[in-house]
């Protein structure tokens, strides 16, 4: 492919030249409408904010125009055909032009989604629905010079470092919009392409090398945030989204996740302080790139408050001692707040940079500057420190499953192994083979999967309880069983469900660093769904008093 046209049948091209060429002659029937029902002729146009025929001619041709643009995304040979549903989904379903192995055609009057009646109507509905009293504004500006942020909340979702070519992309639906608007809004659509020179992602090859590009990124990010922390209201915190997958390099210094610590660092050189760092779900599990692939579901939205000019130094030391004193209580808040097990880590990160970004600077024992990457692996240190601290609420025979499952997983090991382990553990390979959670034969030893554990588990009647069972049991029930099935359980558990959960996400840890990705599923479904099983476990109380009870919470 050389040009955008590549992407278009002939017929395809011929049907969006037709609706686009259509949009002026709509223009013209609209403002004759208006003049019809006399709507004034002030000549003014809506780009320069009349509010008469000329106007809201402009406004049905913007409108008309955006339909026939999001058409552009089905009437294309990268839309395909979803069997499932049984119609076309358009293109770039991911931040990027896909290769698709055959694509669905769709006719333009078909009645189905993507055609032109139904994008129409799509927009019809948000004009119908939408607010009429508030009036927004939209102002282009640069993010580094901007004082429309002054004595203002801010709320931003900047670029994402080399994530998404956002100017690139944007050309395949500019092209379109400035043939059907050019004449409605001249300035918008000077160009004859989207401008890209000042795009601030890092793209290697407009830069001439990736540590140019990075650097590029660096620079610019850190005076738009600076700009954002120097006029944002004082007394208010910034909201920040970022939602980055990483791709991990390794060098000298370990492993690292360039764009996530290249826009923290840029975050923290501008004056912030990040006092919280949140995963909130904002991907749809429908789309392209979420469907069998290990893409994001969360967005991380940072939460940061501008650092006092004052802020002292530390020393690499001090920082740690901070660290290891604040963070288990912030790890047991976000538990007992039930953040998925998925989200834990980067939910982490903001009491760990809370303790970091509180001084001006930590320094090594050389007097040099802990960088970014440092203070990160140094918060997820104390977090693995934390969840394995949590172990000794565990009985012998779980502490036992754990070590074991870290190694080998639910595969084969030999019973030799698995002896000398019992004896560090201060338990048996018989008495785990008794309990119910170990098969041991022909000098192997594995542990039981949750689908091969026995059906009528009581925890009431178990003689040898263990909290690995009882997290395995109720994965069992919720994956073969009902989600009642799976409260009863519960509600036979009572007290015990803390300290069962908390096994879940020490789990779910370990699988994610161990890439198990289907028992990492497992785990994490377990965690989640813990609120909604122990309000029902306890009938009509409040969620609140729930969590209370089964969780711990307001305990001393």
């Amino acid at each position: 492919m050389k040009r955008w046209r590549d992407l278009f049948t002939d017929r395809q091209l011929v049907a969006l030249m037709v609706f686009s060429g259509l949009v002026s002659e709509a223009r013209e029937q609209a403002m004759k409408d208006a003049l019809d029902v006399a709507l004034a002729d002030d000549s003014v146009s809506l780009d320069a904010g009349g509010i008469g025929a000329p106007a809201y001619a402009d406004a049905v041709a913007a409108y008309l125009g955006l339909a026939v643009s999001k058409m552009t995304a089905f009437l294309v040979t990268l839309a395909r055909w979803r069997s499932g549903e049984g119609k076309s989904a358009p293109a770039f379903g991911r931040q990027a032009l896909p290769m698709v192995w055959d694509y669905a055609e769709l006719n333009p009057f078909a009645g189905a989604g993507g055609d032109f009646m139904g994008v129409s109507d799509g927009i019809a509905k948000v004009i119908v629905n939408g607010p009429t009293t508030v009036c927004g504004q939209v102002r282009q500006a640069d993010a580094s010079t901007q004082r429309l942020s002054t004595d203002r909340v801010v709320s931003t979702d900047p670029p994402y470092y080399d994530n998404i070519g956002y100017a690139d992309l944007s050309d395949y639906f500019y092209v379109w919009l400035r043939h059907m608007l050019k004449s409605i809004f001249p300035d918008l659509f000077a160009t004859l392409a989207v401008p890209k020179t000042e795009e601030l992602v890092a793209t290697p090859y407009r830069h001439g090398s990736k540590e140019k590009a990075e650097e590029f990124f660096l620079n610019g990010m850190t005076e738009a945030m600076r700009r954002l922390a120097e006029e944002t209201h004082p007394s208010l915190p910034v909201t920040i989204y970022y939602a980055f997958k990483q791709s991990e390099s390794q060098s000298d210094e370990g492993t690292a996740s360039t764009g996530w610590e290249t826009f923290l660092g840029a975050v923290i050189r501008a004056g912030f302080a990040v006092s919280g760092t949140w995963p909130i779900r904002t991907e749809s599990g429908t789309r392209m790139i979420g469907q069998g692939t290990n893409a994001l579901a969360s967005s991380i939205v940072l939460v940061c408050r501008r650092r006092p000019d004052d802020a002292p130094t530390a020393t690499r030391r001090e920082f740690i001692t901070a660290l290891r004193a604040e963070l288990p209580k912030a790890i047991t808040h976000l538990q007992r707040s039930n953040i998925a097990p998925v989200d834990l880590a980067q939910a982490a990160i903001g009491p760990g940079m809370a303790v970091y970004t509180r001084y001006s600077e930590v320094l090594d024992a050389e007097g040099d500057a802990l960088t970014v990457r440092e203070a990160l692996a140094l918060i997820n240190q104390t977090l693995d420190e934390v969840l394995s601290e949590q172990e000794g609420e565990f009985d012998a025979d779980t502490r036992w499953a754990l070590a074991w499952f870290e190694q080998y997983g639910f595969s084969e090991g030999e019973y030799g192994v698995a002896e000398t382990l019992s004896k560090a553990k201060d338990t048996t390979v018989d008495g785990m083979v008794r309990a119910g959670i170990l098969v041991s034969r022909g000098g192997k030893v594995r542990l039981l999967r949750p689908a091969e554990l026995p059906e009528a588990w009581d925890p009431a009647k178990d003689t040898r309880y263990t909290v690995w069972e009882t997290v395995h049991h109720l994965i069992r029930v919720l994956e073969t069983k009902s989600e009642s099935a799976a409260v009863e359980l519960v509600r036979k558990l009572g007290a015990r469900a803390q300290v069962a959960r908390d096994l879940g996400y020490r789990l779910y840890t370990m699988c994610e660093r161990k890439k198990r990705a289907q028992e990492a599923l497992s785990y994490n479904g377990l965690v989640q769904s813990w609120p909604e099983l122990a309000r029902l476990a306890l009938g009509d109380s409040a969620p609140d008093e729930v969590m209370a009870t089964l969780f711990g919470e307001g305990e001393g």
